[in-house]
């Protein structure tokens, strides 16, 4: 078996396959690339058990056959090289010898075979999404997921899909965001739990793509195809939390603020805040926001006063800083609204402009109990 294949070209494939690879694991041959050969066509897929993802390389070559090399050892000698032409070929005494314009490479090879193969998905249902689309609803969503392993279901995204648009949901109890599409639709209806790693994985290599994403679904598994890329992993098992439930229906306080400076004031303020805590105060009255924190134990305390348009009631309520922080970080627009009913009732954030036609993006903070 022997093949011709771009260094650089390569290098950029493999890149992206390791991600997939986990640093400890239990089979040794997960440590290693599959490389499929079939004339022309190199299939390299890498895989961590629960998710396999393969991609489909050109390359010079009438040969077959399948061989697993040692990943870590490839893509630290691929980063070496400036871009040529490299050769493959494998060797009788079982070792893959890679020939470039400069010298010769050996490593040691596993055999094919004992790779595991991708599970195939049993009469799955499809829906086509864009994929800078798909992206974009998994980094809007996927940093509201837990990491409790108690509570397995919450670690990953929910995708709901119906004839009437697509829903993507991620919580931890503390903050939760609903990323909604009205403009892609599904042909069926359809809910699963998607794990953190492939969605990672999976955003990072669409985000600003304008290929379309081919996502198909059964009880157990799910297969993302796009280009020349195929990813398939198991999803998690369980039901879901009713997230409708607790997003609150009535909130007639409503503040609206530029966002940068909202974000900036609480990370200003923040800093002086308890350290376990992380609580900060928003009093609002009138067409002003006021921004407080404090540590008792060591005397810190901070006060910032921003305006605002604000409908509703004089009130004071208190947020966990880091998420309050994290969800503005998460949105792109120039102005925030955020509606509240009491101090003790879930706050909801809401992008006031930026947004495609047919988007919407809902995030809840949880509020915490103010002392005093």
């Amino acid at each position: 078996m022997k093949f011709i294949v771009s260094s650089s070209y390569l290098l950029k494939q493999l890149q992206v396959l390791g991600g997939i690879i986990n640093n400890n694991n239990t089979l040794p041959i997960l440590d290693n690339f599959l490389f499929d050969l079939d004339g022309n066509s190199l299939r390299v897929s890498a895989s961590d058990l629960e998710t396999t993802i393969s991609s489909h390389l050109d390359v010079e070559s009438s040969e077959k056959g399948m061989v697993c090399i040692p990943a870590r050892l490839l893509l630290d000698t691929l980063k070496t090289f400036p871009e040529q032409p490299l050769t493959f070929t494998i060797e009788d005494n079982n070792t893959v010898e890679i020939s470039s314009n400069h010298g010769k490479y050996a490593l040691a090879y596993a055999a094919g075979e004992d790779f595991p193969s991708a599970v195939e998905l049993k009469d799955p249902s499809t829906t086509i999404v864009q994929g800078d689309i798909l992206a974009t609803a998994i980094s809007k969503t996927i940093f509201a997921s837990g990491n409790d392993d108690l509570r397995p279901v919450m670690s990953g995204v929910f995708f709901q899909f119906s004839t009437e648009g697509l829903i993507f949901v991620a919580t931890d109890a503390h903050k939760l965001v609903k990323y909604n599409r009205t403009d892609v639709v599904a042909t069926e209806t359809a809910e699963f739990i998607m794990p953190k790693k492939p969605l990672n994985l999976l955003k990072s290599i669409l985000a600003g793509s304008e290929d379309e994403v081919s996502i198909e679904y059964n009880e157990s598994n799910a297969k993302f195809s796009f280009d020349n890329t195929v990813l398939v992993c198991r999803l998690i098992d369980g039901k879901y939390p009713n997230y409708e439930a607790v997003i609150p229906k009535e909130n007639p306080n409503k503040l609206t603020i530029d966002r940068n400076q909202f974000l900036n004031s609480v990370r200003r303020v923040s800093i002086f805040s308890n350290k376990t805590t992380h609580q900060i105060r928003l009093k609002i009255a009138g067409a002003e926001l006021n921004i407080s924190a404090e540590d008792i134990d060591y005397s810190n305390k901070a006060e910032e006063r921003l305006t605002c348009a604000y409908q509703g009631d004089d009130m004071q309520i208190g947020f966990n800083s880091r998420f309050l922080t994290e969800m503005l970080n998460n949105l792109t627009s120039d102005e925030v609204s955020l509606e509240m009913s009491l101090p003790n009732r879930a706050g909801i954030l809401t992008p006031t402009d930026g947004l495609d036609e047919g988007e919407q993006v809902t995030m809840l903070v949880m509020p915490v109990m103010l002392n005093g």
